[in-house]
Formats: structure tokens, C-alpha cells, sequence
């Protein structure tokens, strides 16, 4: 018996709200149960209401996160077909310039990948563009936190996760790179092994035992397969999650607007507002790479052929996040020197080991010298504004400029040849340029700084120009000026800059170092016009979170 449509959309309707609060029961029982077991309830209040600052430099850091989603995704399809092994045996694939030639695994199986495998060329090429994506994202991420000073208490720690993830990654792609065993990632591993034999006293033993044997070897390439594959990834997701994590318990820096201070952060929370916006920022970033991988040819092994250690191609360049290094290689004069039948290739051995060394070396100490230089104890969640910084900001760019000229310099055959000049000349040029370039970018930068305080001094003190002039009755012209808006008085205002240290009586070597680097770093700065009740309204504002606890 049919009944009548009124009662079947009643029975309909009630069978929905059986269905909802079945359902609803079942959640609320299947959250106590993990509650019970999991801290579910904390984890999930601190995280789901966590505010996130809505300021475009902030994505730089989601960029990194979700171009390492699309190369964990595409890795593992790729992984799917890939052999390591490095026996070799006559090809047969689609490819027909390369058929009958004798290859490695590696290389055929990269080839099958490229041409017989359904989509394999697309996944190529995006896990390709994914890894430069992320590499280049992470860089510009720890630039964001160099130059605003996100560095400080109570995020050392999380800064030197990200060097580290920085330094992991850059480990990350040359292995990558090196998998396929084509001509040009070939000349690479033997540039990686002229760096291992340089090392002095072990090198010819640690390079022996890398390769297994006299290079290329038979093991090198399953090797680093294990080590790009497995090692690697993991300890790079173990580190991305401790970084988040800290996030979370940190909480973010906030620039300096109404509102803002040393003591809050305000921002979206993280559901469902912060979560919609991410969402849709992670299928661009994915959309984006998809289109890259589609359109932009990248790494075309098969026009490269196999690995032969007897060939080279005339303008072999590695990816750019390590041709600072082939630079640092080409710009080193030749020099050496033989103790005791040892030799020691100081033209490979300073720009390839020491360099690098350095470099990270810097990085991850940093934040404990800033500390130093400026005896800073308290805890910092606002954001420098650089120009308020000049000595930091200065560093920053000198170091991008010393990069820039390295990684001229790692193409300077190509450079030479494509504009017919020497590249003698050249070199010697980039030799000059990658010690004069950044000690001049660093006084210019600085100089631009100091401006730009001065600016925002005449800016206070005299308003904004409006484009419009007055003439008075006897005949001179006024511009008309307009104060400046409270948000950009705040932001302006707003800053906490360390005086100087002073070294009292008779003090250490040490102290009188520390005051001297303390004098230097920052005593150049222009002082804003303020009054007394603006520096106490300041001071509160810059006030660190302990202090409020104390009080």
C-alpha cells in the first residue's frame, strides 16, 4: 500500500533526525574514547582556535609545506617504477635514438618512466618543479625571519629546525638529482667525489667507501635511492611536524598595527576561517606546479644520454640551489700544497667544504650572537620592521648578493659564450665582484635604511603630502600636508630597538669586544619624535609576555 506523499516526507524527516542524532551520539562517544586515551580535548581547543596573522608573508612557509605534499605524492608513484640498480644491459624502450645503446637500470628505467609509463613524465616534471619550489620557498621562508627578527626568544629553536630542514633538503634534491645516472647528473657525482677526495687525510678512504670502489662504482646510485627515498624523508617529516608544532605552542609573530602588541596575537582562527583559506592556497600552489609540469620542459635526461665518465657537456650546471657551489669551484684560483705525501687541494677544499661549513655554521648561530650583541633576555613576538634594523638588514643583502655572484659565476662558460667575451676575464671579474659586491651592498643597504628612518621621521613630524599648494596673500606657496593615519603612526612608533652596551671600568676583553660589536651593530639609527607618554604607551606595548605574568 503506497501512503500519501505528505507521510512519506513525515516519515522521510524523522528518519533524518534519527539518522543526525545517531550520528551525533556516535561522535560524542567515539571523542570520549579518544579523549580518554589522547589528550584530544586540549589539542583540540589550543589548536582549533589558534589565531593565525593574516599577512601575505606568512605564506611563505605554507608554500614550502605543500610543494613537500605534491613531492611526497608524486615520489611515491614515481617510486613505483624506478630501478636503482646499476647493471648495465642494452635498451629497448620507446626511445628510438637511444635503442640498442648500453645503459644502467637507473637510466632505462627513468627513460620507461618518461615514455612508457601512463603519466610519468607529468609526475617527473612536477616532482622536479616541487622540489625547486620548496627548496626556493624555504629560503625566501628563513629570509621573512632573518629580516624581521622572528629569529629571537623564545624561537631559536625553531630556527635552527629550519636551517636544518634547509640543509636536509638541499641533501634531498642533489640525490634526486643524481638517481636518473644521465651525462649530466653523472658530472655532478663526480664533482661530488673530487669534494670527498679533497678532505684531508680520509678523503681517498671516505670516498672508497661511498662509492663502494674506484668511481663511478656499482653502488652509489641504490644507495642514494635509500637515502632519498627513506633517510631523508623521514627525518624531514619528523622536523616539519616539530616545527609546526612549535608554531603552535609558540604562537606566531604579528607586525606592528592597532591592536597588536608583545603580548597577544590577533588573527583568524585556524577553523574554520584560517583552514577555508589554506585549502584553496594549497590547490593553487598545486595547480600551479601541475601547469609547470605540463608546460615546462625540465631535466630532459634522454637528450642527455647515459652517464660515461670519459664525457661532459660543455655548459653542465647543476640546479640552482647548489650552483653557489660550482661557482664558489670555478672562482677558486688553482693552489695546493703536499705534507708529508699527503696533498691538500685548497682549490676544492676551501669553496666546497669550508665555504658550505661556514655558511652553515653562520646560520644556525646566529640567533645566539644577535643575543649576545645586544644582551637581549626577554621574549620578542613583533615583528622587525628591516629598516629599523640596518646592520641585520644590511648582513641579509650582502649575503644574497655574495650568492648571486657564486651563482654567476657557476655559469660563466655559458655567460662567455653567449655574449663572446673572455671568460678568463670573466672569472677574474667574479673573482673581484664576490668580495667587493657585498661589502658594498651591506654600506648601501644600510644607508637606505638610515633614509628610510629619516623618512618616516619627516613623515611625524611634517604629514603626508597631498598634492595640493596654497598661495598666501603675499604671494608664497604652501604644500598642503595631511597627518599621517593612526595605523601608520602605530607602526612607525612602535619599534623595539636595544641601546647600545657600555663597558664599565676596567672590563675583560670580552666585555670591552661585546661593547665594541654592541656600539657598531646599533648605535647608527634616527629617533622618532616622541613625547613622554608615547615612549611609556611604547614601552607597554613592547612589554614581553613574563613580565606581565610577574606583575
Amino acid at each position: 500500500m503506497r501512503l500519501p506523499k505528505p507521510q512519506m516526507l513525515q516519515q522521510l524527516q524523522q528518519r533524518k533526525v534519527l539518522l543526525r542524532a545517531k550520528a551525533g551520539e556516535v561522535a560524542e562517544s567515539g571523542f570520549v574514547a579518544l579523549d580518554r586515551r589522547l589528550p584530544a580535548t586540549f589539542m583540540g581547543r589550543q589548536l582549533l582556535r589558534k589565531a593565525f596573522p593574516d599577512h601575505w608573508s606568512f605564506l611563505l612557509g605554507e608554500i614550502a609545506l605543500y610543494s613537500f605534499v605534491v613531492l611526497v605524492l608524486t615520489g611515491v608513484y614515481l617510486t613505483l617504477f624506478f630501478d636503482p640498480s646499476m647493471t648495465e644491459a642494452a635498451y629497448h624502450g620507446a626511445y628510438a635514438p637511444l635503442r640498442g645503446l648500453r645503459m644502467t637500470q637507473a637510466y632505462s628505467s627513468t627513460l620507461d618512466i618518461s615514455f612508457d609509463v601512463r603519466g610519468g613524465l607529468l609526475m617527473r616534471q612536477v616532482h622536479h618543479w616541487a622540489a625547486l619550489l620548496f627548496i626556493a620557498a624555504i629560503g625566501v621562508h628563513m629570509l621573512r625571519i632573518f629580516f624581521t627578527g622572528a629569529f629571537r626568544r623564545p624561537r631559536e629553536v625553531n630556527w635552527i629546525v629550519g636551517v636544518t630542514l634547509f640543509l636536509l633538503g638541499l641533501l634531498e634534491g642533489f640525490c634526486g638529482y643524481s638517481l636518473p645516472d644521465d651525462l649530466l647528473s653523472g658530472t655532478g657525482l663526480r664533482t661530488a667525489d673530487t669534494i670527498i677526495s679533497s678532505l684531508p687525510l680520509v678523503g681517498t678512504y671516505l670516498s672508497f667507501f661511498v662509492f663502494r670502489g674506484q668511481f663511478p662504482g656499482h653502488a652509489l646510485i641504490p644507495r642514494l635511492y635509500i637515502v632519498h627515498v627513506l633517510l631523508v624523508p623521514g627525518l624531514l617529516v619528523a622536523l616539519v611536524t616539530a616545527h609546526l608544532f612549535l608554531i603552535v605552542y609558540l604562537k606566531h609573530t604579528q607586525w606592528s598595527t592597532p591592536g597588536r602588541t608583545n603580548r597577544n596575537v590577533v588573527g583568524k582562527p585556524m577553523f574554520p576561517q584560517f583552514t577555508t583559506k589554506s585549502s584553496g592556497f594549497f590547490f593553487m600552489v598545486f595547480g600551479v606546479l601541475g601547469a609547470l609540469g605540463a608546460l615546462a620542459q625540465i631535466n630532459p635526461i634522454w637528450a642527455y644520454g647515459p652517464y660515461r665518465a670519459d664525457q661532459v657537456t660543455t655548459d653542465a650546471q647543476p640546479d640552482w640551489y647548489v650552483g653557489f657551489l660550482e661557482g664558489a669551484l670555478r672562482l677558486m684560483p688553482p693552489a695546493e700544497t703536499n705534507v708529508a705525501g699527503h696533498t691538500f687541494m685548497w682549490n676544492v677544499l676551501l669553496p666546497a667544504v669550508v665555504l658550505p661549513g661556514v655558511l652553515f655554521l653562520l646560520l644556525f648561530t646566529y640567533p645566539f650572537f644577535e643575543k649576545w650583541v645586544s644582551n637581549e633576555r626577554s621574549e620578542h613576538h613583533l615583528c622587525d620592521r628591516p629598516r629599523d634594523r640596518p646592520t641585520r638588514t644590511g648582513f641579509g643583502v650582502a649575503a644574497i648578493v655574495c650568492y648571486g655572484v657564486l651563482l654567476l659565476a657557476g655559469g660563466n662558460d655559458v655567460i662567455a659564450y653567449t655574449f663572446r667575451i673572455s671568460v678568463n676575464g670573466l672569472t677574474w671579474v667574479l673573482r673581484v665582484a664576490v668580495i667587493v659586491a657585498p661589502l658594498i651592498a651591506f654600506f648601501i643597504t644600510k644607508r637606505i635604511c638610515l633614509a628610510l628612518q629619516a623618512r618616516d621621521r619627516e613623515l611625524l613630524t611634517e604629514g603626508r603630502e597631498t598634492g595640493l599648494i596654497r598661495q598666501e596673500i603675499y604671494g608664497k606657496f604652501l604644500e598642503n600636508k595631511r597627518s599621517l593615519p593612526a595605523g601608520d603612526r602605530y607602526r612607525i612608533l612602535v619599534r623595539d630597538i636595544p641601546k647600545p652596551l657600555r663597558a664599565k671600568g676596567e672590563a675583560s676583553r670580552a666585555a670591552r669586544l661585546r661593547s665594541a660589536l654592541s656600539s657598531w651593530y646599533y648605535r647608527d639609527r634616527v629617533e622618532m619624535p616622541i613625547t613622554t607618554e608615547q615612549r611609556t604607551q611604547i614601552a607597554a606595548r613592547t612589554a614581553p609576555p613574563e613580565l606581565e605574568a610577574s606583575e
